[in-house]
């Protein structure tokens, strides 16, 4: 497959969206398809001012997933300590449900639904329970929904891969149960949503997710290369919020990544530090200060993982890893007015499939 078989759907002109898409609650519900390569998933996070980031997934097909995957519910939770628990498990498709007209998604007693208030942003309402894990969180949006584009990007002909983000950012609040002990809670939070058809191991080489939060402007990118037999395509969206106005939604963003540094729990380098740039705009620079999470995405599969077979997938399909690093801030933003400067920390994301 060639680059020009792939197809991003900015509104223009170019790689950008001169006019937004009006994100309508159907974006963020189910995207029906008949192919047993479709995927979907839902996906929650907030941190808290107890000191807690809590995460929660819900699934009807991972991408990694074999065509008949059952659907599933993730939950992370990243302590004030440094210490992580994380508990995943699989239901029957019969205890699981997804609306086409909105986010209205039910998987076992776990559940997630989108409130449209007459006035103002939409409130999001999730409901997460495994064993003594229990969040039960509202997302009140700070700034409208968004999508690049019109949301979805094709691959040729059958493939393609959807992204709409219901809270770019939002006023969290709520309780949540960790080890007995229910806790009363505000913080900030995200919510988006992925969709698509395919085998993305196949089309994805790698990408890098995040977002920063940094008084007035909050600012969300991913940055999606392709495998070599689809050109190494950079699909790179990047939008920019200046309190509640989107000001910028653009595919015209660059990144360079910095010299590769080993973890031996994923077994593979991470970059040191990653840069972004949106000629004329901004400038990102994210220097990774921890590896608060690192996973070698063959360990998810028991019958490979052994001593004696895993380095022989690794030979056959490279190693593939997830990381989550919690990175130092330099952010310039270019306005009329003058350049401003912002410093901080935030958490963001590497998943690399080969």
């Amino acid at each position: 497959m060639t680059p020009t078989e792939i197809i991003e759907a900015w509104n223009g002109p170019g790689r950008l969206d001169g006019t937004l898409t009006t994100v309508q609650a159907r974006h963020n519900g189910l995207h029906p398809s008949s192919n047993k390569l479709a995927f979907e998933h839902w996906y929650f996070d907030a941190h808290l001012d107890s000191g807690h980031t809590v995460i929660g997934f819900l699934t009807k097909r991972r991408p990694e997933d074999l065509p008949n995957a059952r659907p599933w519910v993730e939950m992370i939770v990243y302590n004030p300590d440094g210490s992580r628990r994380q508990v995943a498990k699989r239901y029957p498709r019969a205890a699981a449900s997804f609306s086409t007209s909105g986010c209205d998604v039910r998987i076992g007693s776990n559940t997630a639904r989108t409130e449209f208030p007459a006035t103002g942003l939409p409130i999001h309402h999730v409901h997460f329970v495994e064993g003594d894990l229990v969040f039960d969180l509202q997302f009140h949006n700070e700034t409208p929904s968004w999508m690049p584009g019109q949301g979805e990007t094709r691959f040729g002909a059958t493939d393609s891969f959807g992204w709409v983000v219901g809270a770019p950012r939002a006023r969290v609040t709520g309780t949540v149960q960790i080890d007995g002990k229910v806790l009363t809670v505000t913080g900030r939070g995200y919510a988006d949503h992925n969709w698509g058809v395919g085998d993305m191991k196949k089309v994805i080489d790698r990408w890098h997710w995040g977002r920063l939060y940094v008084q007035e402007y909050s600012l969300l990118y991913a940055n999606v290369r392709t495998q070599k037999q689809h050109g190494s395509h950079d699909i790179a969206p990047l939008m920019l919020a200046k309190g509640a106005d989107i000001i910028l939604s653009t595919g015209e963003m660059a990144l360079t990544e910095g010299p590769g540094r080993y973890n031996p729990i994923a077994d593979r380098e991470y970059p040191e530090w990653i840069e972004l740039q949106v000629p004329g705009r901004l400038e990102l620079r994210l220097t990774v200060q921890s590896v608060i999470h690192a996973h070698d995405l063959i360990d998810d599969f028991p019958i490979v993982r052994s001593r004696l077979i895993k380095p022989l997938m690794h030979f056959a399909i490279g190693h593939p890893a997830y990381f989550r690093f919690e990175s130092a801030v330099e952010l310039t933003v270019h306005t009329d007015s003058g350049s401003q400067q912002y410093t901080g920390t935030t958490l963001h994301e590497l998943v690399a499939l080969t």
